[in-house]
């Protein structure tokens, strides 16, 4: 059976072109968030009050169908590697919808019958806000410009919320202020080391702890 890895972060902190790395080197099966195929996403950044909803919807719908998908296995790809974990759909329903709209979310979601794939698992991409903003305008992605440090600040403390009690994978932590996975082939190959350690259960001697009760002081001196 595949093993299969989930990259996660905060927009911009690197995670699809990281994932993107991983297939080019490793040959691995890539499955990524179908934020461009979201045709309420820009909508919902101008103005999320009236168009959540239906932004959500269409992630749940299609995470749903791709999750089946990794269920059903690649016999040629013994690596599956994902920019998001489907968790993250109820993260952002809950941060994003509220009343009446928040519980026919929840109904919707509670008719699934699959659960979705369990990673071996997950490496979480962070970076200060401030370095993430400016990497959003440099991006100049339209949509996106109307993201507030606010926005993104509160997403990343529910993100933490969700690795304190994750239990299904090991979580890790990576920032990735300086560290620049396209022009940097050092850094590049130190962070693809350090994942192919935790593949092999052979960590590298540089490698972040697990995220936790266990993980070092430092992965919570900053998390914005």
């Amino acid at each position: 059976m595949s093993q299969a890895i989930v990259i996660e972060g905060l927009i911009g902190v690197g995670k699809t072109t990281l994932c993107r790395v991983l297939e080019r080197e490793w040959g691995a099966r890539l499955v990524l968030e179908p934020a461009d195929d979201n045709p309420f996403l820009a909508r919902f950044y101008a103005d999320p009050e009236h168009f959540a909803f239906p932004a959500q919807m269409f992630y749940l719908a299609t995470r749903y169908a791709q999750q089946r998908s990794i269920r059903q296995g690649d016999l040629f790809s013994p690596l599956v590697v994902s920019d998001y974990l489907f968790q993250k759909d109820q993260l952002f329903a809950r941060k994003t919808l509220t009343g009446p709209e928040l519980e026919l979310y929840e109904r919707f979601a509670s008719l699934l019958e699959e659960r979705p794939v369990n990673p071996d698992f997950v490496v979480f991409l962070d970076a200060d806000t401030d370095v993430i903003l400016r990497r959003i305008n440099q991006r100049a992605i339209s949509a996106e410009q109307a993201i507030p440090a606010a926005y993104l600040d509160d997403l990343r403390e529910r993100y933490y919320e969700l690795w304190d009690r994750y239990p299904h994978a090991p979580v890790y932590v990576i920032r990735t202020d300086s560290l620049d996975v396209v022009g940097d082939a050092a850094g590049r190959r130190w962070l693809l080391d350090v994942i192919q350690g935790w593949l092999r259960n052979t960590p590298h001697p540089d490698a972040p702890p697990r995220y936790g009760a266990a993980a070092q002081p430092s992965l919570f001196q900053s998390r914005r």
